[in-house]
């Protein structure tokens, strides 16, 4: 089963939010690597989503992200995603 991380905009500017984007791509980017990012992006109101391919990814991920160490995502939710297109 895929996992979804789905965070809550802090309200943060967009100049406070690009300080902190270079570190939130080096985390990105690693997962990205290792296989387990299927999507990742931000919703148009700050918000944003990450598709995981499981959820100790995602669990680890958000350990990890400076977006939500630093207060840009008030707060996260991990949704385990049954997928009916493209199962496991």
């Amino acid at each position: 089963m895929k996992a979804v991380v789905i965070g809550e905009p802090s309200g943060a500017t967009m100049e406070t939010i690009m300080s902190v984007y270079p570190r939130h791509k080096v985390v990105v980017e690693k997962y990205i690597a290792m296989g387990v990012v299927l999507g990742i992006g931000p919703f148009s109101d700050f918000g944003n989503m990450a598709l995981f391919k499981n959820r100790a990814a995602a669990e680890q991920f958000v350990t990890e992200d400076p977006f939500i160490l630093e207060g840009i995502v008030k707060s996260f939710v991990i949704k385990d995603w049954n997928d009916s297109l493209l199962p496991e």
